[in-house]
This record gives C-alpha cells, sequence and structure tokens, in this order.
C-alpha cells in the first residue's frame, strides 16, 4: 500500500470522511494495525466466516488465522467485547419496558453475540421498569437446570412487580425447544404463587427474537396485556 493514494488507506480514510464510511475489512485493518493489515483482515474475516464468527471467536481461534498472531488476536476480542459493553450502556436498570418494541429490543441487547446459552431473569417494578437483571445460568437450558429459589429469590430482594425471562439460542433457531416450554410454564407456575408473574419468556438470536406470548406458548398476564412480534 505504499504507492497508493492516501485516501485508499482506513486512518486516512477515517480522518477524511469517519468510521461510520469505513469498510468491515477497513475497521478490522485498523484493530489489527501493522502491515500488511488490509489483506490480513480480509483473511481474518473469510477464516471467520463473517462478522458474526469474528465476535464469537476466542483469541486461539483468531491465531489459527494465518498472519494473525497473539497481540492482533487479543485486539480484536477486546474491541468485540469492547463493543458489546458499551451496547450495554444503552439498558439503564430504570428503563421502562411498556411496548412490545421496548421488550424485544432490550432482550436482544442483552445476549446479542453470546456465544454460549444463557438464562436471565429481568425484574420490573409496578411501572414496568427495570429493577434487575440477574443471570441465573449459562450452557445450555437443556442442559442446565433452572430452579425456582435462584429465579425468585433475587426478584423478591428487589421486590420486583412481575418478570420477564431470556434467553438465547446461538445456533440462530428462535424457536422454543420443548425444554423451553416446560422451564416456563413451571417456573410461570411458581410466579403466580409469589405473587410475580412471568409476563414472556423470549428467545434471542442474532437474527432476532420470538416470544412465547406472541406464539400463543403462555397466557398475556392482565398486568402487561401486550405481544411481542
Amino acid at each position: 500500500m505504499g504507492g497508493s493514494h492516501p485516501l485508499e488507506r482506513p486512518r486516512e480514510r477515517m480522518l477524511v470522511f469517519g468510521a461510520q464510511a469505513l469498510s468491515d475489512i477497513e475497521l478490522i485493518a485498523l484493530v489489527l494495525g501493522g502491515g500488511h493489515a488490509v489483506p490480513r483482515a480480509v483473511r481474518l474475516l473469510q477464516h471467520a466466516g463473517g462478522l458474526r464468527g469474528l465476535a464469537r471467536s476466542g483469541v486461539r481461534e483468531l491465531m489459527s488465522c494465518d498472519g494473525v498472531g497473539e497481540a492482533s488476536a487479543t485486539s480484536v476480542c477486546a474491541a468485540v467485547e469492547l463493543t458489546r459493553r458499551l451496547g450495554r450502556l444503552e439498558l439503564p436498570i430504570d428503563r421502562r419496558l411498556d411496548s412490545p418494541a421496548e421488550v424485544a429490543r432490550f432482550a436482544r441487547a442483552l445476549l446479542l453475540g453470546r456465544a454460549h446459552e444463557a438464562f436471565l431473569v429481568v425484574g420490573l417494578d409496578v411501572r414496568k421498569r427495570v429493577c434487575l437483571v440477574h443471570e441465573v445460568g449459562s450452557g445450555t437450558v437443556a442442559h442446565v437446570e433452572i430452579h425456582p429459589r435462584e429465579v425468585f429469590r433475587p426478584l423478591i430482594r428487589e421486590g420486583a412487580h412481575a418478570a420477564l425471562f431470556v434467553h438465547n439460542h446461538p445456533s440462530g433457531d428462535m424457536t422454543p425447544s420443548q425444554r423451553d416450554l416446560e422451564v416456563t410454564g413451571r417456573l410461570a407456575e411458581v410466579g403466580v404463587n409469589l405473587g410475580i408473574p412471568v409476563l414472556d419468556h423470549l428467545v434471542v438470536t442474532d437474527f432476532g427474537c420470538s416470544s412465547l406470548v406472541a406464539l400463543g406458548l403462555m397466557p398475556v398476564p392482565p398486568i402487561f396485556g401486550v405481544r411481542i412480534p
């Protein structure tokens, strides 16, 4: 790239046009740094199978790509993690979830890009504002026992008026599994007995999310009364 026009270089292009004008490859090249960054970025993106694969790759996986050493791999992983954390900054604990779109947006932001399945409990106060986000377990719902006490203890402690369940399917399939339905039914029954109704259970993927309420797989509690597309 030594003889190329300055505007063909990612760094110079960013200075002139801003980061939003750069392609994925150019942005990755800037994170990688060093010589021949653009062709290395091309190889890395192909190696990972695109941005989603890149976001899910660990340091060792990235280092298995030709031309990507420890420094470059750790820089990429750090950039990905920072992006996730910046996304969570837009999720204030007192955020009000009073529409289907708000609930879906909040749920996706919680687990988007996670490589492993996780089960989260979201507590809401009487005004439907988020008062708690608690991770109950990680792995897969099919293999991790979700105990009612682990789900409802933090909700009781925070004085939550209602709850939402959110978990992800890294496979990209938004269809709730039979196990998802069984766990939801059991926990919803406990919630009724404790006076903390479960408003919905959302399954999140990188492509969107599905709602058990919207699918007709659980009832809409009277205090919520909305369906999530």
